[in-house]
C-alpha cells in the first residue's frame, strides 16, 4: 500500500464511491480552468493526464499523450511497481496509487482524461468509472473483454458526452482508409467472403493452467495481486499470468482474436459497414494430455481458432461471410493469386473476395493489391478516402488529446460509437469458442462432455444466441468483489 493510500480512520468504502460517482455523473460540467482565476492554465494549452497502467504498450500511450511536455501526466496508477517505476521517476510530482478508485476519489479534480492500459478484464470497470465522473477515455483494445461491456460503453460515451478512443492505432492509418476506399469502390463488385489471419498467439495458450495444476508463487515485493485480479475470479499468484502472459487466460484477457481482432477487422468493419452477425461458429485447436486422449483446458484459449461470421449482405438474399484464423492456420490461396504476395506480411492479412476480384491488405490495411494481376494490371481505380484528421497511426494518442481539448463531438477515429459495435464482433468469436470448449459433466459422473461445434444464432439488438442458452453466460460475466 502507497502513502496515499494508508490507513486514516477515514477510508471511503469503494462501493460507495464508485456510487456516488455515478449519481453525481449525471449532473457533473467540467469548468475550464481558465474561469478559475490566475494562475490556471486553459485545457486548450494543456491537457491534464491520469494514466491507469504503467508497463507494457503503457509505455506507449503514455509518452505518446505526454508528448514530450506539450500535455500534463499528473497521476499514475499501477498495481505493479516494477512496471511503473521509469514514470514515477519521470513525472515524480504525480500522485501514485495502486487502486484506481482511490485515485479517482481524491485526484478526480485535477485531469481532465484518463489512459487505460490494464488485462482486459479491467477495461470496463475503469472506464465506466472515469465516464461517470465526466472524464475523456482513452482505452486500450480490446475495448472490453465482454459483449456487455462493449455495449454499455457505447452507449455511456453517448450518455456523459466525452471524448473516447479505442487503442487501435491503425484506424487513424492511411492504409485503413485507402483499403476502405478501395473495397467501396466496386472495382471487385460485391464482396461475399472477408477472410482474416494471424500470427498469434506469441504467448502460451492451449496449455494446463498453473491453477488447474495446483500451483502457486508468493506475490513478488510490490505487488498487489488483489488489485491485479480486480474483477476476475480469486486465484493464487503465478508469474505465468503476469505482466504479460494473461492474454491467454479467460479470466483476464480474450487470446489471439482479442488482441488482434480490433487491427485486422477494423478494415472490413468500416468498408463493409458490418453491423451485428446473425450467427458464429468455430472450430479449435486442442493438446494432447496423453498419447489416448485429446485435451481442451477450458481456464485457456486454445493454441488455435477458426471462426466463421455471418452478416446481412446489402444485396437481398444474400450473406457476407467473415473467416478468422489465428494460431498459425491461414485461409486457401484463391486461383491466379500469388502466395507470397498474398501470405507474406508476419503478422497475418486480409483478404476481399468479391464476384469480380480479389483485394488483399496487410495489418492495418496496408499495401492493399488487387487480384488477379494480370486483369487488374491497367484498370486505374479513382478512390477519395475520408479525411484523415491527425497524422498517421504514431498520432493516435495525439488525435485523442486535441479532440478532448476541443470537447465532446470533436473526431476521433476509433471513439466507441465505432469502437464499440467493431469490439462486439471480435468478442462474438470468443463467445463461439468458449462455448465449444464449454464442458458440463455426464450424468454417470465419469468425465465430460462438450458441447463442440455447432452454429450460434445471434440476436444483436438483444444481446442474445437464440438456440444455445449456454453460450448466454459469456455475453456477460460475473464480477468478483474486491
Amino acid at each position: 500500500m502507497d502513502n496515499h493510500e494508508k490507513a486514516s480512520g477515514n477510508t471511503t468504502n469503494r462501493r460507495d464511491f464508485m456510487k456516488a460517482g455515478a449519481l453525481a455523473a449525471g449532473t457533473l460540467m467540467i469548468v475550464p480552468r481558465h474561469v478559475l482565476g490566475r494562475g490556471f492554465i486553459p485545457p486548450s494549452d494543456k491537457l491534464n493526464i491520469a494514466a491507469v497502467g504503467c508497463g507494457g504498450k503503457a509505455d506507449v500511450n503514455i509518452r505518446q499523450a505526454y508528448n514530450n511536455g506539450t500535455e500534463n501526466i499528473v497521476a499514475l496508477c499501477d498495481v505493479d511497481d516494477r512496471q511503473s517505476e521509469k514514470y514515477r521517476k519521470q513525472f515524480s510530482k504525480a500522485p501514485y496509487y495502486k487502486d484506481f478508485r482511490k485515485m479517482f476519489e481524491k485526484e478526480a479534480k485535477t485531469f481532465d482524461a484518463v489512459l487505460v492500459t490494464t488485462p482486459d478484464h479491467m477495461h470496463y470497470p475503469i472506464a465506466i468509472a472515469a465516464m461517470e465522473l465526466g472524464k475523456h477515455v482513452y482505452v486500450e483494445k480490446p475495448l472490453t473483454k465482454d459483449i456487455w461491456e462493449a455495449r454499455k460503453l457505447t452507449e455511456a460515451a453517448k450518455k456523459y458526452k466525452v471524448v473516447t478512443q479505442m487503442g487501435n492505432q491503425g484506424s487513424s492509418s492511411d492504409g485503413t482508409r485507402n483499403t476502405e476506399a478501395l473495397v467501396q469502390s466496386g472495382v471487385i463488385g460485391d464482396v461475399h467472403t472477408i477472410e482474416v489471419w494471424t500470427d498469434r498467439p506469441v504467448w502460451p495458450q492451449g496449455v494446463q493452467s498453473p491453477k488447474d495444476r495446483g500451483e502457486s508463487q508468493p506475490v513478488p515485493a510490490g505487488v498487489d495481486w488483489d488489485l491485479w485480479l480486480g474483477t476476475a475470479p480469486k486465484r493464487d499468484y503465478h508469474e505465468a499470468y503476469m505482466p504479460f502472459r494473461w492474454r491467454g487466460y479467460w479470466d483476464f484477457g480474450t487470446g489471439a482474436l482479442g488482441d488482434m481482432g480490433c487491427h485486422f477487422l477494423d478494415v472490413p468493419f468500416r468498408a463493409l459497414k458490418l453491423g451485428y452477425p446473425t450467427s458464429v461458429e468455430c472450430s479449435v485447436g486442442s493438446v494432447y494430455a496423453d498419447f489416448f486422449q485429446q485435451a481442451f483446458f477450458d481456464d485457456v484459449a486454445p493454441p488455435s481458432a477458426n471462426i466463421h461470421l455471418k452478416f446481412p449482405s446489402k444485396t437481398p438474399g444474400k450473406e457476407v461471410n467473415l473467416n478468422w484464423y489465428d494460431g498459425g492456420m491461414r485461409p486457401q490461396l484463391p486461383d491466379s493469386c500469388d502466395y507470397q504476395g498474398i501470405f507474406g506480411s508476419v503478422d497475418g492479412g486480409i483478404m476481399f473476395i468479391g464476384t469480380k476480384g480479389i483485394i488483399s491488405a496487410h495489418m492495418f490495411g496496408e499495401n492493399p493489391r488487387l487480384w488477379p494481376e494480370k486483369k487488374f494490371e491497367n484498370v486505374r481505380v479513382a478512390t477519395k478516402p475520408r479525411a484523415l484528421v491527425q497524422g498517421s497511426w504514431e498520432g493516435h494518442q495525439q488525435q485523442f488529446v486535441q479532440a478532448c481539448k476541443k470537447g465532446h463531438g470533436a473526431y476521433t477515429s476509433s471513439s466507441f460509437d465505432q469502437s464499440g459495435p467493431l469490439t462486439e464482433i471480435v468478442l462474438m468469436g470468443n463467445l463461439a469458442v468458449r462455448s465449444y470448449l464449454h464442458r458440463e459433466a455426464k450424468a454417470d459422473g465419469k468425465g465430460f462432455t462438450f458441447p463442440g461445434r455447432q452454429r450460434l444464432m445471434w440476436d444483436g439488438a438483444n444481446m442474445k444466441i437464440t438456440n444455445f442458452d449456454v453460450a448466454n453466460q459469456f455475453v456477460k460475466r460475473e464480477y468478483r468483489s474486491f
